[in-house]
């Protein structure tokens, strides 16, 4: 044979395979608004960057007439390419091939990208819209699954991984999501479950959609197994090439530095009007992130779960930082056990990958209730207590309110091992509320006083004024400094090029025991 004819059969396989489930599959993967898995990543990656790896590998199975059935690329499409010029490892299953289902190849694929996505040093993201494990294959298919969820957890903290639902996700293909960095999911074609909706139907009764059961909404809103929704595949994309510009390529790295035309010297007077005299009234805290960071710029994540606490990437002066704070708007900002969870999970995250972490504070305490204490809020609550503890990146706090017993420890107190610590003039630091404390302090003395609704009044104004204050905790020591609102941008501009430097480290262990 010519090299002419071998140069025509390479492109007429290549060709076979690049068509994927053929075009009546295509067609119907487009007419259910969702992108074939080639599309997905041209469309994703930096245009001309993506480069296909084992486009020809194919499946070994014989049982159940799986001899017969062609699958090109195995059902899965492999390689790597580049984000805003960043080396970025990918996979893209394809719905068109066998409904996109994990066999022994397929799963040796993603493997095979998934070892070179460490060994490189770069973010790895996974595009799942699969029908689950291949049955014909049996144990391979699920070996194949053991392989990737043991890769995933190797991987953590040493790379970012990335998982983006356009699909199904069934059935044990969800613990691979459940175990990297990021979920992202898209409403309407998005959906995960261990069990579906026939299954509970036959087993408990209850009936349900597939929507209500593991749709975009569902995991966003109240599982919190996902971080971020968008309406379109599209919008999803963009949503990801974000977070990539804000976070290291891996741990030994740190985030890109951008040039920034927001002035580090920036003051803003909207600061000292953003919090209302009465303390017993709401604001709400997005806007003064947006005062305080570049542009007023900032990527929620998990925008749409435990509303009550708000972790964002943003920028301060073109570096990327991690911000943690309560929401006042939301259950007065109290700390619960999905708060908790959610805090502690993107704290590690941060601290694994050498991001800065901002954390603004105003929290009255933990939310009490029956529910709270029998759902384990000492266990979650302690979750964060650990994940601020055990984090060596450096840690600013401003507290611009209450911080209030625990809760006040909880937020990355001096004690827990904050780097730099400030706070405004209207903050409240104590071991509890002025109204609470006057109750219990002054106890003997209002219940013998003539007028006692008078004298508690006059006793939680003498308590705010001498304990309610910063200044009780700036004379030990514990806040740096008492700033104006205005100067909040400058000052941890400063404080962060001071501290960029930082080298703390843990002692030596196989590793802590987070209280799960």
């Amino acid at each position: 044979m010519t090299m002419y004819k071998k140069l025509e059969e390479l492109a007429a396989r290549r060709a076979r395979v690049q068509a994927g489930g053929g075009s009546k599959r295509i067609e119907k993967q487009h007419s259910l608004g969702k992108n074939t898995a080639r599309e997905r990543i041209q469309k994703l990656l930096d245009p001309g960057s993506f480069v296909e790896i084992d486009p020809f590998v194919e499946h070994r199975c014989i049982q159940f007439g799986m001899e017969k059935v062609q699958a090109p690329g195995e059902g899965v499409v492999t390689g790597y390419g580049t984000i805003d010029g960043r080396l970025i490892y990918i996979f893209a299953q394809d719905f068109t091939v066998i409904g996109g289902s994990l066999g022994e190849m397929h799963a040796a694929k993603i493997c095979k990208i998934m070892d070179m996505a460490v060994k490189m040093g770069a973010p790895l993201i996974g595009l799942n819209d699969s029908g689950g494990a291949r049955i014909q294959e049996g144990v391979d298919a699920l070996k194949g699954y053991g392989e990737i969820f043991y890769r995933n957890t190797r991987a953590s903290g040493v790379i970012p991984q990335i998982s983006v639902i356009l699909g199904p996700c069934a059935g044990g293909a969800v613990y691979s999501p459940a175990l990297t960095d990021f979920v992202f999911m898209v409403e309407g074609i998005s959906k995960m479950f261990i069990t579906g909706p026939q299954v509970i139907k036959a087993v408990t009764g209850e009936d349900v959609t597939p929507e209500e059961l593991g749709g975009a909404v569902t995991h966003n809103q109240i599982s919190g197994v996902a971080q971020f929704m968008s309406s379109t595949e599209e919008q999803c994309f963009q949503q990801i090439r974000q977070l990539i510009s804000h976070i290291p390529s891996n741990n030994l790295e740190d985030a890109p530095v951008y040039k920034t035309q927001d002035d580090p010297n920036r003051t803003s007077e909207e600061l000292n009007r953003i919090v209302p005299t009465d303390p017993n009234k709401p604001y709400d805290m997005r806007q003064v992130i947006r005062e305080i960071v570049d542009q007023g710029q900032m990527l929620e994540v998990s925008a749409h779960y435990a509303q009550n606490i708000i972790t964002a990437f943003a920028r301060l002066n073109g570096r990327s930082i991690g911000i943690i704070a309560n929401q006042p708007r939301v259950l007065a900002g109290c700390l619960d056990i999905n708060a908790s969870d959610k805090a502690c999970r993107f704290i590690r995250f941060c601290d694994a990958f050498n991001i800065p972490i901002l954390t603004i504070s105003d929290v009255p305490g933990y939310l009490p209730g029956v529910s709270q204490e029998h759902g384990g809020i000492i266990r979650h609550g302690a979750k964060l207590l650990y994940a601020y503890s055990e984090a060596t990146v450096p840690k600013l706090t401003v507290i611009t309110r209450k911080a209030y017993g625990g809760a006040y420890i909880a937020m990355c107190s001096r004690h827990l091992g904050g780097d730099h610590v400030l706070a405004w003039p209207t903050a409240e630091i104590a071991v509890m509320g002025p109204e609470g404390a006057a109750n219990i302090i002054f106890r003997k003395e209002i219940e013998e006083s003539s007028n006692p609704q008078a004298t508690r009044q006059e006793k939680i104004r003498e308590y705010r004024e001498q304990f309610a204050t910063p200044y009780q905790a700036a004379a030990r020591g514990y806040i740096d400094d008492v700033i104006e609102p205005s100067e909040t941008r400058p000052r941890l501009i400063s404080a962060l090029e001071m501290l960029i430097t930082k080298r703390e480290t843990l002692p030596s262990k196989k590793h802590g025991n987070i209280p799960m």
